[in-house]
């Protein structure tokens, strides 16, 4: 007989469990299929320093920020370096890079914890992490 309640929590907690999967999480899956998640990242620093980004938001090149040409401004994606193995997690809050071949462009410090700065480049690849507060800048 106690073994019921012990079955009923499981199959309580498992359909929980399963429901709880958020719109997110499907964005996030089209995010996959419809947008560059690897290739080259680049970065950007004091040139742009304290001038508006394509979102609104001030570029701050000590922030853990970046541009990219189709993710929504506010998503959150994990930038893994594949020759290292070095990752860093930024905020989209611009447009770029608009240089062939790359496909993201980080901020000074959000570089530096991936890769070497003098070399301009590295090679990555994009998880998508957070979807839940995109937005839309209006002018």
């Amino acid at each position: 007989m106690k073994k019921l309640p012990l079955i009923f929590m499981s199959l309580v907690l498992g359909l929980l469990v399963g429901c709880s999967s958020s719109s997110a999480s499907q964005k996030t899956k089209q995010y996959s299929g419809s947008h560059e998640l690897t290739g080259l990242a680049s970065w950007y620093g004091s040139k742009f320093h304290g001038k508006l980004t394509a979102s609104g938001e001030k570029y701050n090149m000590r922030a853990y920020t970046a541009a990219h040409k189709s993710l929504p401004f506010g998503t959150v994606v994990r930038v893994i370096n594949t020759d290292n193995n070095k990752s860093v997690d930024v905020k989209i809050n611009d447009r770029g890079p608009f240089v062939s071949g790359r496909v993201i462009d980080l901020s000074q410090r959000a570089f530096a914890q991936i890769g070497d700065a003098s070399k301009g480049v590295v090679p990555i690849r994009i998880e998508v992490l957070d979807d839940s507060n995109t937005f839309r800048y209006k002018h």
